[in-house]
């Protein structure tokens, strides 16, 4: 349903070192970059932004939930995320009260949004 989602960042340098460290192990990177605002996605799609907070006020925190191609991708993705000191929400775990086989982790990102990891298939 969604094609793509921007969310802006106090701090788009930080964001963007986050976000390259934690999408890497479930595949994804950088595939548009227009100065501080930058694209990721996979296969030279973007549909994931980050930009510079420029509308007023503090970002409000959201939920971001990124799909991982396997269980051992969604364990990549916390590790990274923890050795960039990001605050563990959730370790990643089976969630059987979304369904049977979702694996997912949580952790904040540098503007305090709730990000996660989640494979969908069995282990």
């Amino acid at each position: 349903m969604l094609d793509h989602l921007s969310i802006q960042c106090a701090d788009p340098a930080a964001s963007a070192a986050f976000y390259d460290a934690v999408l890497r192990p479930i595949g994804g990177g950088r595939v548009m970059e227009f100065g501080p605002v930058i694209g990721f996605g996979l296969s030279g799609k973007p549909s994931f932004w980050i930009g510079p907070l420029n509308v007023g006020g503090e970002n409000r925190e959201v939920h971001i939930a990124f799909v991982a191609p396997s269980r051992a991708a969604v364990d990549e993705f916390m590790t990274a995320a923890a050795g960039l000191g990001a605050e563990v929400l959730h370790p990643a775990r089976v969630w059987p009260e979304y369904h049977e086989h979702y694996y997912g982790g949580f952790v904040r990102d540098p503007d305090g949004n709730n990000v996660e990891a989640v494979c969908h298939t069995p282990a």
